[in-house]
C-alpha cells in the first residue's frame, strides 16, 4: 500500500467531509426543529475524526516516528484533538450550537494543512537532533490535546456571549454552572418550567430585551460545558509546560529560556488560571469569565501558530516563514 497516496486521499477527504459538516451544523442552528441535522453533523465529525486518525497512523508507519514534527502533522493532530473534544462536549451538552462553532475551526485547520501548505511542508522528513527523543510523544501530544480542550472551551464561551447577546446574564447557582436561576441586570429569573415560562419574555429591562427562557437554558448549558472543557485543558497544559521544561533541560541544558513559544505558553496558562480562579474562588459566572475565556482563545492561537509563523525561537524547526523565504 502506498502510504503517501493514502495520506493525500485522507486529508482531502477530511476537508470535504468537514465542509459538508459545517453546512449541516449551520442549517441545524437556523432550523432547530429539524433534529436530523445534529445527528448527521455528529456523524460527519466522527468520520472526520477517524479519517484524521488513519492519516496520522499512516504517517507514523511511513516516517517511523510519532507524527508531530512539523506544521502539517501538528495541524492534523490538533484537528483530531478538537474533533475528539467536540464529541465529548456535544455528548455532555446535547446542544446543536457546539458543532456550529467548533466545526468551522476544524475545517479551517484541515484546509490550511491540505490545501495551503507548500508540498515540501507536507512531506515526512528525518527528525532534527533536538526532536529525536521520547519526549516528543509525551510533551507535544499532551500540549496539543490541551490546546484542543482549551480551544473548544473558549469557543463555547464565545457561543455563550453570542447566545446572551453580550448581556449581563449571570447564573446564580454554583461556579460549575449548575444554576437554579439567572440574574439579568439585578432581576432574578427562574428557570424554564416555572413562573417565567408564563411571563412576557419580550419585556425590556432598561435598554436591553429580556432573553427568552430557551436562550437562558442554552446559555447555562454552554457556560457549564465551557467550564468543564477548560477544566480539562488546563491541567494538560500544565503537564505540557512541565514536561517541556524537562525536555528543554535535556536538549539545551536549561529548563526555561524565555523562548517565544515558552513565553506565550506561560501567558496562556496565566489567562486560564485566572479564569478558573475567578470561577472557583471568586464565584464568577456568566459574562465576565466568558470574556476571559474568549480572550484565551486568541492567546492559544498566538501560542500555537502565531510565534511559529515568524520562524523565530527554539521551537520554529523551519516552519512556514523559513519555507517561504527559501
Amino acid at each position: 500500500m502506498n502510504l503517501v497516496l493514502l495520506q493525500n486521499y485522507l486529508d482531502n477527504t477530511t476537508f470535504a467531509v468537514l465542509f459538508c459538516t459545517v453546512l449541516i451544523y449551520w442549517c441545524g442552528a437556523f432550523f432547530p426543529k429539524f433534529k436530523g441535522f445534529q445527528i448527521v453533523g455528529t456523524t460527519g465529525i466522527i468520520i472526520a475524526n477517524l479519517c484524521i486518525a488513519t492519516l496520522l497512523g499512516a504517517r507514523w508507519l511511513e516516517a517511523g516516528y510519532f507524527p508531530l514534527s512539523n506544521l502539517y502533522e501538528s495541524l492534523f493532530f490538533l484537528a483530531w484533538g478538537i474533533t475528539t473534544i467536540h464529541l465529548i462536549a456535544e455528548n455532555v451538552s446535547g446542544s446543536r450550537l457546539v458543532g456550529a462553532f467548533t466545526s468551522p475551526i476544524v475545517m479551517g485547520l484541515t484546509a490550511f494543512a491540505a490545501l495551503s501548505l507548500p508540498p515540501g511542508m507536507q512531506m515526512a522528513e528525518p527528525l532534527v537532533p533536538a526532536l529525536k527523543s521520547n519526549w516528543l510523544m509525551m510533551h507535544v501530544s499532551v500540549t496539543m490535546l490541551s490546546y484542543s480542550a482549551l480551544m473548544v472551551g473558549s469557543l463555547l464561551a464565545i457561543a455563550f456571549l453570542f447566545v446572551t447577546r453580550g448581556q449581563n446574564i449571570q447564573l446564580t447557582g454554583s461556579s460549575t454552572g449548575a444554576a437554579s436561576g439567572y440574574r439579568h441586570n439585578g432581576y432574578y429569573l427562574h428557570k424554564l418550567g416555572t413562573s417565567i415560562a408564563n411571563s412576557d419574555v419580550s419585556t425590556s429591562i432598561g435598554s436591553e430585551e429580556l432573553l427568552s427562557p430557551q436562550r437562558l437554558n442554552i446559555a447555562e448549558t454552554l457556560d457549564n460545558v465551557s467550564y468543564r472543557m477548560i477544566g480539562l485543558g488546563f491541567p494538560l497544559l500544565t503537564i505540557g509546560i512541565i514536561s517541556g521544561a524537562v525536555w528543554a533541560n535535556e536538549a539545551w541544558g536549561s529548563y526555561w529560556s524565555w523562548d517565544p513559544k515558552e513565553t506565550w505558553a506561560l501567558i496562556a496558562w496565566l489567562v486560564f488560571a485566572a479564569y478558573l480562579h475567578a470561577r472557583i474562588t471568586r464565584g464568577w459566572q456568566g459574562r465576565r469569565p466568558a470574556i476571559i475565556a474568549a480572550s484565551g482563545f486568541f492567546i492559544v492561537w498566538i501560542c500555537y501558530l502565531g510565534v511559529n509563523l515568524l520562524g523565530k525561537g527554539l521551537h520554529s524547526y523551519g516552519w512556514l516563514f523559513n519555507i517561504i523565504i527559501n
